[in-house]
């Protein structure tokens, strides 16, 4: 009993320690050169549905703002592009830093890829996963300041704890999505993952009276 109980506490003591031992951010770069405002663009769409780049979009700028950053309008810097010739979020991410520089006077520029968007469907579950990842580039010296990637999910068998319970979830689930696409309400979940992390989110920007700490004070 003393040995079962020496074994459940070292056990216990390794989680702790595993939980405690994650490697913070690098944030020399970005407190280097603290940008105030950000242009988001459009992500670059890895996932196998239909256009969620723009869908995706319409998520981040609230969050950037809760943290204190002038966000510039995304429906604005997007139809901007496309009107000088760039149609999609590929072509936008090739336009040079010095032309983001002179157009829009950005301080630095979001880049994101989405390589999950959308609900998938099994016999006794469905699941809605987002995944992201982000690069923040400042635009005058072209220095990564952050980075960072966060995945959002909800399953029809969460809570459920019967064969049944998990039927009707999947069922209930994938009538909900005919009706309205869960996927924007995870992307706020992956959002909250991605900048709002303790260890490695976006710290708080110049608007924010924490202005310089981490997302979580």
């Amino acid at each position: 009993m003393r040995w079962r109980g020496g074994a459940l506490l070292a056990l216990l003591v390794g989680a702790l320690s595993a939980c405690s031992s994650i490697e913070p951010y690098d944030y020399t770069a970005f407190r280097a050169n603290p940008p105030r405002s950000i242009l988001v663009l459009p992500p670059l769409d890895d996932t196998m549905e239909v256009e969620p780049s723009y869908a995706y979009l319409s998520t981040v700028s609230h969050p950037l703002g809760e943290l204190g950053y002038y966000v510039f309008p995304v429906a604005v810097v997007s139809k901007m592009m496309q009107d000088n010739g760039l149609p999609g979020p590929a072509e936008m991410h090739s336009v040079s830093l010095a032309k983001v520089d002179e157009i829009f006077g950005a301080d630095a520029v979001l880049y994101m890829v989405l390589s999950n968007w959308g609900t998938s469907y099994q016999v006794i579950d469905s699941s809605t996963t987002v995944s992201v990842e982000a690069r923040l580039v400042d635009v005058a010296t072209g220095i990564e300041l952050w980075g960072g990637s966060a995945t959002g999910r909800i399953s029809s068998s969460s809570g459920q704890s019967g064969l049944i319970g998990m039927l009707v979830g999947a069922v209930v689930n994938q009538i909900a999505a005919t009706i309205s696409d869960p996927s924007l309400e995870v992307a706020r979940r992956a959002n909250a993952g991605l900048f709002g992390d303790r260890h490695r989110g976006l710290l708080h920007g110049p608007y924010h009276e924490l202005w310089g700490t981490g997302p979580e004070g």
